[in-house]
């Protein structure tokens, strides 16, 4: 059986706003689902383990999807969300691939997170797929490759849009833009629409834009494990 490890974050201050934040649902009950729903086995883990927190907004009644509200009823699933791996116990040995979910707080946390760092590093040098959506690609901020430059140099990539960023008011209150760091870093970045799907894929890196990316970054990961 294949299997791959979802990295979420453990961040939940949005800046200094006295705002909430953590993992966007929809971009891991979307992403899970079609991957489980196809027979891969997912393990969870963030950087603190145990349940980690949602971001409230991805809560409210406008953004939720079939796949939300499934996983809201969900007990299996509550209970593996609640208890994920400490990331520092975790291993590329164990998996085929590795995802990585949005929200803002991975650029807070993994972002900078020794463990998730090394984690990725090891997933492609291992020849081993690694998957991120919106915020997600933060986590390759600190990412090198075997070369010893940025695991994005050179590779086309995608993550939450400065647009989008302004959109949401948060341009001011996150401390870095994805869109910005993937560049700076050498990524040969693009992006769609606001809002609209989008993910692209070079190897070892299959990344999107916004929540509505989500399911097509788990499509595009699918197809390589399997």
């Amino acid at each position: 059986m294949k299997k791959v490890l979802f990295v979420v974050t453990s961040h939940d201050t949005l800046g200094n706003t006295g705002k909430k934040t953590g993992v966007w649902i929809e971009e891991f009950a979307a992403p899970y689902y079609h991957l489980s729903d196809a027979g891969i086995k997912i393990d969870i883990s963030s950087p603190k383990g145990g349940r980690p927190p949602i971001d409230p907004m991805s809560e409210e009644e406008q953004f939720q999807t079939e796949d939300t509200k499934r996983f809201y009823l969900d007990k299996e699933l509550q209970e593996s969300f609640s208890n994920t791996l400490l990331l520092s116990k975790v291993s590329q040995d164990n998996y085929d691939a590795v995802f990585y979910p949005g929200g803002h707080g991975p650029l807070w946390d993994l972002a900078e997170d020794k463990h998730s760092i090394a984690l990725i590093e090891s997933f492609n040098a291992h020849n081993k797929w690694i998957g991120a959506v919106c915020h997600g690609p933060a986590a390759l901020k600190n990412v090198m490759g075997a070369d010893g430059i940025p695991l994005v140099k050179g590779r086309k990539v995608n993550g939450f849009s400065n647009t989008e960023e302004q959109e949401f008011k948060s341009t001011d209150i996150v401390p870095f833009s994805t869109e910005d760091m993937l560049k700076a870093h050498g990524g040969l970045y693009s992006k769609a629409d606001n809002w609209k799907e989008y993910a692209v894929e070079d190897y070892p890196l299959i990344t999107g834009q916004n929540p509505a990316s989500s399911r097509l970054v788990a499509q595009k990961l699918l197809e390589k494990i399997s």
